[in-house]
Protein backbone atom coordinates (compact mmCIF):
# COMPACT_ATOMS: atom_id res chain seq x y z
CA UNK A 1 0.00 0.00 0.00
CA UNK A 2 1.46 3.62 -1.17
CA UNK A 3 0.03 6.75 -0.35
CA UNK A 4 1.29 10.48 -0.93
CA UNK A 5 0.38 13.36 0.94
CA UNK A 6 1.68 17.22 -0.37
CA UNK A 7 5.11 18.55 1.47
CA UNK A 8 5.03 21.91 2.27
CA UNK A 9 8.46 23.97 2.01
CA UNK A 10 8.66 28.01 3.38
CA UNK A 11 10.52 30.35 1.20
CA UNK A 12 14.31 30.49 1.75
CA UNK A 13 14.78 27.24 3.18
CA UNK A 14 17.91 25.78 3.21
CA UNK A 15 18.17 21.57 2.69
CA UNK A 16 21.35 19.97 3.43
CA UNK A 17 22.53 16.67 1.42
CA UNK A 18 20.61 14.11 1.66
CA UNK A 19 17.69 14.63 3.78
CA UNK A 20 13.97 12.79 3.82
CA UNK A 21 11.14 14.68 4.18
CA UNK A 22 7.62 12.24 5.02
CA UNK A 23 4.58 13.13 3.38
CA UNK A 24 2.07 15.90 5.04
CA UNK A 25 5.17 18.13 6.63
CA UNK A 26 5.68 21.21 6.67
CA UNK A 27 8.73 23.30 6.79
CA UNK A 28 8.94 27.20 7.55
CA UNK A 29 10.66 29.69 6.12
CA UNK A 30 14.28 30.67 6.92
CA UNK A 31 14.95 27.16 8.60
CA UNK A 32 18.01 25.52 7.68
CA UNK A 33 17.56 21.40 8.00
CA UNK A 34 20.95 19.56 8.75
CA UNK A 35 22.66 17.63 5.97
CA UNK A 36 21.26 13.60 6.89
CA UNK A 37 18.09 14.65 8.47
CA UNK A 38 14.84 13.21 7.99
CA UNK A 39 12.39 15.21 9.13
CA UNK A 40 9.45 13.36 10.40
CA UNK A 41 7.44 16.00 11.99
CA UNK A 42 6.41 19.80 10.85
CA UNK A 43 9.35 22.42 11.31
CA UNK A 44 8.47 25.71 12.10
CA UNK A 45 10.35 29.09 10.79
CA UNK A 46 13.68 30.87 11.64
CA UNK A 47 15.32 27.48 13.04
CA UNK A 48 18.36 25.24 12.58
CA UNK A 49 16.71 21.32 12.90
CA UNK A 50 19.16 18.03 12.86
CA UNK A 51 19.29 14.69 13.19
CA UNK A 52 16.73 11.61 12.78
CA UNK A 53 14.02 12.06 13.63
CA UNK A 54 14.85 15.84 13.14
CA UNK A 55 14.57 18.20 16.19
CA UNK A 56 15.00 22.08 16.45
CA UNK A 57 18.27 22.77 17.56
CA UNK A 58 19.01 26.67 17.57
CA UNK A 59 16.39 29.69 17.41
CA UNK A 60 17.67 31.87 15.18
CA UNK A 61 15.57 34.71 16.12
CA UNK A 62 17.46 34.90 19.36
CA UNK A 63 20.33 36.57 17.21
CA UNK A 64 19.12 39.58 16.03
Amino acid sequence: MEYAHPITVGDNVWLGGNVVVLPGVTIGSNSVIGAGSIVTKDIPSNVVAVGNPCKVVKNLEENK
